[in-house]
């Protein structure tokens, strides 16, 4: 038995209604007497109120059966689950990134604070992902673990300077700290964006290596070179991901590289409609409850009277 979102529990309870209307009837039944037509006189006059005796009485029998038969109405809601993509942003801090002339519109701008710029507002609409940094110069190290704290990581970015890990560019040892974080994770959607201005002059692990282990984890791979010039280690490491390298020569063409990034990495949300059952047999049985009281005091009252 069903209407829209209610059902009942136990419909055959209802099958009780007719044995109580039954009852009812047989109870009513008139037999044969013998007429006396002066003891009209005698009888007690029926109070007004008496009416609401047969009202009370069925509203207490009903309510007490819609009760028993377990009425539940379902509450409608939408779930919606989240396939997450793990963000590792490498940046590079090292010497060269001091240089000037990347943004045309703030020529003193230094390559850092233009790449920032650019990567905060990238972290900021990966709501559904959860983003990891590294930093390397001399040596790389895990700035942030994967988090869902974009304040957090924004206020790390915001505060990245020049030479803190040394001037010179270890780009392999930024892919395997990198690793470090994925390693641990059992997220399908691993994804390195690896963002650099030179070639690697400091990595203490070879390149082999790091990109077997980037294999190992599933890890993707995207190279961003900002110079002029061409990082032949970039595309190879690119390539050996399957993925592509790129290389913006303005901080403009670098907003449209994470913008590209950004389309080919979605977090794909899926939708579920579920009913969750909310059980209504304690209002019945609170109406029924209250006809009962209600004809009892009706009754008391009469007797009084």
């Amino acid at each position: 038995m069903m209407l829209n979102n209610f059902t009942l529990g136990m419909p055959l309870v209802l099958l009780l209604i007719p044995f109580f209307v039954l009852l009812e009837v047989l109870k009513n039944k008139k037999y044969h007497a013998f007429y006396m037509p002066h003891t009209k006189y005698y009888a007690r006059e029926k109070p007004v109120h008496s009416l609401l005796h047969p009202i009370l009485k069925w509203g207490m029998i009903l309510f007490a059966l819609f009760a028993l038969s377990d009425p539940i109405h379902y509450q409608e809601t939408t779930l919606h689950k989240n396939k997450t993509i793990d963000i590792v942003l490498a940046l590079d801090t090292s010497g060269s990134m001091s240089l000037y002339g990347f943004n045309p519109n703030a020529y003193k701008q230094t390559r850092l604070d233009a790449v920032k710029e650019v990567v905060i507002p990238f972290i900021k609409q990966r709501v559904n992902d959860r983003i990891g940094l590294v930093v390397f110069g001399t040596h790389s190290a895990i700035a942030s673990p994967l988090s869902f704290d974009k304040k957090a990581q924004t206020y790390i970015v915001q505060n990245l300077h020049i030479g803190t890990l040394g001037k010179s560019t270890a780009l392999v040892d930024a892919i395997v700290s990198s690793v470090k974080i994925f390693k641990e994770n059992t997220s399908r959607s691993k994804v390195l964006i690896l963002l650099s201005d030179g070639e690697d002059s400091s990595s203490q692990v070879p390149l082999p290596i790091a990109l077997a282990l980037t294999k190992k984890y599933g890890i993707k791979i995207y190279t961003i070179i900002i110079d002029e010039s061409h990082s032949d280690m970039m595309e190879h490491i690119a390539k050996a991901n399957h993925t592509k390298t790129y290389n913006p020569k303005t901080k403009t063409a670098l907003k449209e590289v994470y913008t590209e990034i950004d389309q080919l990495e979605k977090s794909q949300i899926s939708y579920q409609k579920i009913k969750l059952p909310q059980h209504l047999y304690t209002y019945f049985l609170s109406f029924s409850l209250l006809c009962a009281f209600l004809l009892l005091f009706l009754t008391k009252k009469e007797e009084v009277l």
